[in-house]
């Protein structure tokens, strides 16, 4: 991810944030997740360390219990860090920090990942802190996860105001459109099982 984004944005670490203290937690947050926690699991894993160090491990039942839980979340991990590489090969020289207001030359990005939701890197995210807590078992990570939720429940409408600003109607239809943070396609699965129950219980 670090390689993707040198090649997309032409940076690694140049941006700063602005004054706004919920965008600076944010960022810092999430450089934080990506370039300590994550690398910090790996290292440990590959130790053999995790279960020592980690405090909030959570003993899951050896079998197949354990191995679902497993590569349920090594699947959302995976999936997270190929939505966030994808993220940042669409956006290329429009990427800024979170809840940064676009600048003059930053074209409105609808394409790629931003046609599935308006945040995909928030997805990306959200799916890596959840994928990491399931596969290494760990409150610690589950807590992560819902710190990213609850962050970005403040931080999301900041960001769409500033972009509705800046693009105008475009961004509002586009808004309109496109799901903020879950994709379509999942959620008219869920609304179509909804349906299904209710049409059950009248019957």
């Amino acid at each position: 991810m670090v390689g993707a984004k040198r090649l997309a944005t032409g940076s690694v670490l140049d941006e700063r944030p602005d004054a706004r203290l919920l965008v600076r937690v944010v960022n810092v947050f999430n450089l934080a997740f990506l370039l300590v926690v994550n690398p910090l699991a790996a290292i440990l894993l590959v130790a053999r360390r995790l279960e020592a160090w980690d405090v909030t491990h959570v003993e899951v039942q050896p079998g197949w219990p354990l191995a679902v839980v497993e590569a349920v979340g090594t699947a959302g991990y995976l999936a997270g860090c190929g939505l966030m590489i994808w993220a940042l090969l669409t956006l290329r020289r429009s990427y800024q920090l979170g809840g940064m207001a676009p600048r003059a030359r930053d074209a409105l990005v609808t394409g790629g990942p931003y046609a599935l939701v308006r945040h995909p890197m928030y997805l990306a995210a959200v799916a890596m802190a959840l994928g990491l807590a399931l596969a290494l078992q760990s409150w610690g990570c589950l807590a992560v996860f819902g710190a990213y939720v609850a962050l970005l429940g403040g931080l999301l409408p900041l960001e769409e105001a500033a972009l509705a600003s800046a693009y105008g109607e475009p961004y509002r239809t586009y808004a309109r459109a496109v799901p903020r943070l879950i994709p379509r396609l999942i959620r008219h699965a869920g609304e179509a099982q909804s349906n299904r129950s209710r049409h059950t219980a009248n019957s």
